[in-house]
Parts: structure tokens; sequence; C-alpha cells
């Protein structure tokens, strides 16, 4: 078995020596690169859980959204037709090849309230009382420093304004547990991105001790049964909490792989295998201004 050397990883969501990637820029670099690659981003998982998101922010015409680490557009896009004209809804993400399925699919929509531009969600600059509303959909776990990123959305925020996000439970989805046990056994520990915000509880501590009013959680199911072991395999190998800066050789790669499908095999049935997505949809309001 290869020697694991001294590298950096996740840790409680901020980046720490000692761990999983060699370094800050290879992490971003690994965002980018599964991001930017995957051919069926808008499956129907991702559609699902970014219209619920914005139903839950419960947006008003006229508002002024923005749209963090928005992928292809999906919670930008369903933000802009609540707010409408009058509205107006920008989507940021450093990963320019989904920025640009997003731009396409504005012009093909004929909206004019909506752009979007390069940024990335870490280090974004936002002013203070700018956004009505601030959304991220299936994506802060991929932050480097999410209690610091929620401070700057606080502070972005409008008196009264709302940030809607989703996120996974620290045991979802199941594939990506069992590929986390399988690899352990290679000498390859991967953190699990969903940790810090894996339970109801945690999600409200965190926003409670930023300063978030009015929170409100709303746990929903999305699982589906794997009918494919090799797509469940890619998904997770290639993903920024994967296997894409391991060094193996094919033997070793082939031999984990294979038994990641026995495991897969072993716990399916005859509708295949379960995999369970729970989902937390989460909403906060940053409290009104008290009038003096």
């Amino acid at each position: 078995m290869q020697e694991i050397r001294d590298r950096v990883i996740l840790q409680n969501n901020t980046i720490t020596p000692g761990m999983t990637y060699s370094s800050l820029s290879a992490y971003k670099q690994q965002i980018l690169n599964d991001f930017n690659n995957r051919p069926n981003y808008e499956n129907e998982f991702r559609i699902r859980a970014a219209t619920r998101l914005v139903e839950l922010a419960k947006l008003q015409s006229g508002q002024h959204v923005l749209d963090i680490a928005t992928g292809t557009g999906l919670a930008a896009i369903a933000a802009a037709m609540v707010v409408g004209s009058t509205g107006r809804v920008l989507g940021t993400d450093f990963a320019l090849g989904m920025l640009q399925q997003a731009q396409q699919r504005i012009e093909v929509l004929g909206l004019t309230n909506t752009k979007f531009e390069e940024a990335d969600a870490n280090e974004q600059e936002l002013q203070s009382s700018q956004f009505d509303a601030i959304l991220c959909s299936s994506a802060i776990a991929y932050l480097i420093d999410i209690p610091t990123s929620l401070r700057r959305w606080h502070n972005a925020l409008k008196p009264g304004g709302v940030v809607a996000f989703s996120c996974l439970a620290e045991n979802s989805p199941t594939a990506s547990v069992l590929f986390r046990t399988v690899v352990k056994r290679y000498g390859i520990t991967i953190p699990n991105p969903n940790q810090l915000l894996g339970t109801p509880k945690r999600c409200c501590q965190l926003l409670e001790m930023i300063g978030f009013k009015e929170i409100e959680i709303t746990t929903e199911q999305l699982g589906f049964y794997l009918q494919n072991a090799e797509d469940a395999w890619a998904g997770n190998a290639k993903s920024a909490f994967g296997l894409q800066d391991v060094k193996w050789s094919n033997e070793q790669l082939e031999q984990c792989k294979q038994e990641y499908f026995k495991e897969i095999n072993q716990a399916s049935t005859e509708e295949g295998y379960w995999n369970d997505v729970t989902m937390f949809f989460v909403t906060a309001r940053k409290p009104s201004e008290k009038v003096t």
C-alpha cells in the first residue's frame, strides 16, 4: 500500500494543516475539475433541491437576490421568476463552464432581471445591507470556512433579509459514506463535507452564534435507488471529496473500485441500492433594525 504523505484536509469545514489536500489551491482546483466536467449536473436531484430552496425562501416581487455558487443557475433562475421584472438576481460562481451554461439558459428564457458573474465564494467581497435574500443551493459544504462565509452573508443582507441554503445530513448520501469507508481501508481518509451542518441542531447553533433569527429547518428525503454502481463510483471518485489527488496504480484503483461494487451489491435489493439523501433546507433572517 502506498505510503500516505502529509497533506491538508478540511476539518470542521476550514482548511487546516495535516490532512487530505496538498494545498488550498489544489482543493479549489479539484472543485473546478469536478464541476466543469460533470455531464449530468442538472439532474433531478439538483433541480428539485434548487426549486424547493427558492420556494422555502419565500421571496417577494421586486427583491434583490444573490445566488452564491450558482452553478448552471438553477436557483437563480427560479428566483428570477418570483422577483419579476422589478427585482434583480445576481448569480456568482468560479466555475466558468457552469456560468456559460447559466448564461445560455437566461438568454433562451429571455430573462432581463438576471446576470451572472465569476466570483470565488470564499473570497467574494459583498457590500453591507445589499441584498434582500442570499441563496446557496447544494453548495455550502464546498466552502473553505463556512462560519466566515455566513458572517459575510449576514452583513450583506438588508435588515430583515433572509439567507436560505441547503445541506446534507451527516450520513448522506449513503453511497458517499460507503465510498469513504471503503477507501479508508486503503489508507485514504476523506473528510466528511457534511459534518459541520450535518444536524438541525448544529445548523441552528451556528446561525444563532452569527446573529441570525427566525431559523427554520425543513428536512426532506431526496433519496433514490442506484441502478449503476459504476456511476456512483465515478461521481464520488472524481469529486472534490474523492480521489483526484490520490496517486494510485491502476491495480490499486481497480481493487478499491471492485470492493466498493461488492459493498453496493451486498446492500442492494431487487430495486437497487437505496441511496439515502436526507437534505436540510435552512432559512434564517437578519434581525430588523429597531425603531428608536
